[in-house]
């Protein structure tokens, strides 16, 4: 004799999976085996095909780095806003680029940039200071965080990102000169070209 279900088919169960109640035949322990091994098969191709990101984490993006080309023509339209003073638009444009490629040292230079003009004093030093840790002599860096230093009242820590830039810059380069203009004009920067 065959079970039957309510709705007349013959063979067809309501059973319990461990989503929720389903319509289905009745599997034995043997097929239930064989399917769990199908499933876990199916996840591993998944993760192997997609990576965690596709695998798990159904709803998320999965970020992938830009190549130097991509983050060249990145960098230079958050320039472009810079100059048109469009600092939180830069700052997305930015923290697009770190977020996929962390080890962009002037990424972090134009986000401390940009954060500095927008007067958000601590998320600008932070900036600089892992532009620096990624390249100890990136020259705009040193200048900007030793204005920064000097716009938030901390003359010595300037003067001493001042020394590091004249011992970099022997024979002077702008990101010095521009600094000791910043020292002459009581930390006020005046940026003709930004």
């Amino acid at each position: 004799m065959t079970d039957r279900c309510q709705n007349g088919i013959q063979g067809t169960h309501l059973y319990q999976t461990g989503i929720g109640a389903t319509w289905g035949p009745r599997l034995t322990d043997p097929e239930k085996k064989t399917m769990r091994a199908r499933i876990a098969t199916a996840m591993v191709a998944s993760f192997l095909a997609f990576g965690a990101g596709g695998a798990f984490a159904a709803g998320t993006t999965t970020t992938t780095a830009l190549t130097p080309v991509e983050v060249r023509t990145q960098l230079a339209s958050a320039e472009a806003l810079i100059r048109k003073k469009s600092y939180s638009d830069a700052i997305e444009v930015l923290n697009g680029i770190v977020e996929t490629n962390p080890r962009e040292a002037d990424a972090y230079n134009f986000l401390g940039y940009s954060y500095r003009k927008s007067k958000d004093y601590s998320r600008a030093e932070r900036n600089y200071k892992r532009a620096l840790r990624l390249n100890p002599e990136h020259k705009g860096a040193l200048e900007y965080v030793g204005e920064l230093y000097l716009e938030t009242d901390r003359r010595p820590k300037a003067e001493e990102t001042l020394a590091k830039l004249e011992k970099l810059c022997p024979t002077g380069c702008e990101e010095l000169d521009d600094l000791r203009q910043a020292f002459a004009s009581d930390g006020q920067t005046s940026k003709a070209n930004w």
